[in-house]
């Protein structure tokens, strides 16, 4: 009975997801840089950073959130469900991502979460055709995003979770905001010493359109009468954006298992409203016992873009149980050919 369950669940929500997708993705061929709000594609937290962004299928605690909300509720060793997820990456040009989330266990197995992430571009010179060195002015850009999520088992293997996030971006006086929902699931099958099986949709939702003072202007609206008022106020339409909508599939598969040893293959495939399909690969080695867990991780994204400055990245962790929690570090590292490096820190409780 519970295969039967868990075959019909595992084919309803691919269906759903799929014809959610296929309008958007179809024509997604040639739209690239066609999206607003794109810091939400840019891979929150060094785990996933390190493992060339293929993380779909072994996002557990609270930075699934932002990868795959399914894997909120699948439990990292032994605690209990909780955790508490802070991140701060250094990207090029000062420009910082941080990014912070809280997953706690509510009715038994099943788990609710809040997470935040927010962009600062720094201050920029205001620029114009007269001033091209500057006016003396400065402003300021910033992106963020709020989500609030609920995930549960459905069987013992099967995982399903859903956010509904708030998205905003801002620019001098310009601001613009929007819904946005992710949807996923992660299915733990017996074969090939625990094949994971994972899929999500992220960023469906409404598109994103700039408001602001600097949309007003003053104009004349008819410039043959005179004495009318020439300075009539009113407002310019910006263009509306849509999110960078986004499917994946993932797969996790444990190469070796002797031990304290463990090695993990990954590799995540992604088709998007803005880019064409791409592929997504990592593999983790694991050296563990009962307190510790060490690990050393490697990546390749982006495997068929060649749109992209970087495509290696690496990383390590480490994770201690002590005092009935369990407490992790994780760091990050992508080399840029043109746009120098990145780092991402991340720190992590268990609980």
């Amino acid at each position: 009975m519970i295969p039967l369950i868990r075959s019909t669940l595992l084919q309803l929500i691919l269906g759903v997801m799929l014809i959610i997708t296929s309008t958007g993705l179809v024509s997604a061929q040639s739209r690239s840089g066609t999206t607003a709000a794109s810091f939400l594609t840019l891979g929150t937290g060094a785990r996933g950073q390190a493992l060339g962004h293929a993380y779909t299928a072994i996002a557990t605690g609270a930075d699934a959130l932002f990868w795959n909300p399914a894997g909120a509720a699948r439990a990292y060793g032994n605690n209990s469900g909780g955790s508490v997820f802070l991140s701060h990456s250094r990207w090029f040009a000062n420009i910082d991502y941080n990014a912070a989330a809280v997953v706690v266990p509510v009715f038994g197995d099943h788990v609710v979460g809040l997470s935040v992430s927010a962009v600062n571009y720094g201050d920029m010179i205001v620029r114009t055709v007269a001033f091209p060195e500057g006016t003396g002015e400065t402003f300021r850009a910033n992106d963020f995003s709020l989500g609030l999520s609920y995930a549960q088992p459905l069987t013992e293997s099967f995982y399903f979770g859903g956010t509904a996030k708030y998205i905003r971006q801002d620019i001098r006086d310009m601001t613009a905001s929007t819904v946005g929902f992710d949807f996923g699931f992660v299915l733990q099958s017996e074969y090939l010493r625990g094949l994971i099986l994972a899929a999500s949709i992220q960023n469906f939702g409404g598109k994103m359109q700039m408001n602001g003072v600097n949309s007003v202007v003053f104009v004349d609206i008819d410039e043959t009468i005179s004495g009318n008022n020439p300075d009539i106020p009113a407002r310019i339409e910006m263009d509306s954006w849509d999110l960078p909508l986004s499917f994946k599939f993932g797969l996790a598969m444990p190469v070796l298992q002797s031990g304290m040893v463990e090695i993990l293959a990954l590799a995540d495939i992604q088709q998007s409203n803005d880019n064409s399909l791409n592929s997504d690969a990592g593999a983790q080695l694991r050296i563990h016992n009962r307190t510790f867990n060490l690990d050393f991780r490697g990546g390749y994204k982006d495997l068929f873009l060649s749109n992209v400055d970087s495509h290696l990245t690496f990383g390590a962790g480490i994770d201690v149980r002590a005092f009935g929690v369990r407490l992790g570090f994780d760091y990050a590292y992508t080399p840029f050919e043109l746009l120098g490096q990145t780092q991402v820190v991340d720190f992590r409780i268990y609980f």
